[in-house]
């Protein structure tokens, strides 16, 4: 039997079976990759140069770019990688590097989701509070609590999975390192250490969980009071947004780690993890980007601009040459 001291590398899934799949997975992931860069890009962009979206609900939502980019560029150029030279290996270093970002970017995700629905519960049910309640300051804290939180939490789980000894093989059922999957290598009662770990975790999500669900409520209630049809609309629109990330983010994660073992299946459970880690950040750009008017226009403005300049450049450039 080996253990985690001798193993240099470990074995990702495969993403297909033929070459010709295989190359079809690359430009998939390809194409995936591009969309989330830009959809993310220009969200990061226009709120950081447009003074008119400089407010908590757009600052947060830069923070949830930010971290949609980290997961995707943590899991896809590898993957990417792989399908192209036809190979399935990561290195023992490579590979906790993986699981340390990725476990940091989504549980950053998560704790930045759960302070967008503070974010909205104030401003709909406290307005009268909203600038004292979530002032710049209150705002950047609240930001750098979710990181440094999120950071020493995955280096803490990092470091206690890779200090297991493994001794059933180097094979990972998943096309890159996971916690969970990593846990199935190990054959030693420390495992339950960080089993531990993940049982705190499962109760720190659903605490977030009961949160969300307890603000919505009440943000659905003062909708409801709301005593003109445009008001409550608008209402539900700044929420309607954030409500189905949360949903997408929390029902692939759900029924990826807690479906019944009797559907589970190396193909279902592939197409769940390509779902909630490579989908999941591209759409969360168009899902803000179709009900947030603010933005749009910021984003128009900005392509504008950008197209104002590159002919500008174009035509000093032609009457240079002349």
């Amino acid at each position: 039997m080996s253990n985690s001291s001798s193993i240099s590398q470990f074995l990702l899934l495969p993403l297909a079976d033929t070459r010709q799949l295989q190359l079809l997975h690359l430009w998939l992931f390809l194409g995936i990759s591009l969309a989330a860069l830009l959809g993310n890009g220009l969200i990061i962009s226009a709120v950081a140069c447009d003074h008119h979206l400089h407010t908590p609900r757009h600052f947060f939502l830069l923070n949830l770019s930010l971290t949609d980019l980290g997961s995707i560029c943590t899991t896809v150029p590898k993957a990417m990688h792989n399908s192209l030279w036809d190979t399935t290996t990561i290195s023992y270093m490579g590979c906790a590097a993986q699981v340390f970002f990725y476990f940091f970017f989504i549980s950053a995700d998560f704790c930045l989701l759960t302070i967008m629905c503070y974010d909205r519960y104030v401003a709909i049910c406290k307005p009268l509070h909203y600038g004292t309640l979530l002032g710049s300051r209150a705002c950047a804290h609240m930001a750098a609590a979710a990181w440094a939180s999120c950071f020493l939490y995955s280096l803490l789980h990092t470091a206690n999975t890779f200090s297991l000894p493994l001794c059933q093989g180097n094979a990972l059922s998943q096309f890159f390192c996971e916690i969970p999957q990593i846990l199935k290598l190990s054959c030693s009662h420390s495992y339950l250490r960080e089993v531990g770990l993940l049982v705190v975790s499962a109760c720190l999500t659903f605490g977030c969980l009961i949160f969300i669900v307890f603000s919505y409520v009440q943000i659905f209630r003062a909708v409801l009071r709301i005593p003109s049809e445009q008001g409550r609309h608008k209402a539900f629109s700044t929420c309607l947004p954030h409500l189905a990330v949360v949903s997408l983010f929390v029902s692939t994660g759900i029924f990826s780690y807690l479906k019944p073992p009797s559907i589970s299946s190396p193909s279902l459970d592939l197409a769940l993890s390509v779902l909630y880690s490579v989908v999941t950040p591209v759409l969360n750009p168009l899902i803000y980007s179709l009900r947030n008017q603010e933005l749009k226009d910021a984003l128009r403005k900005m392509m504008t601009g950008c197209f104002s300049a590159a002919r500008t450049c174009q035509f000093s450039s032609v009457q240079c040459s002349q």
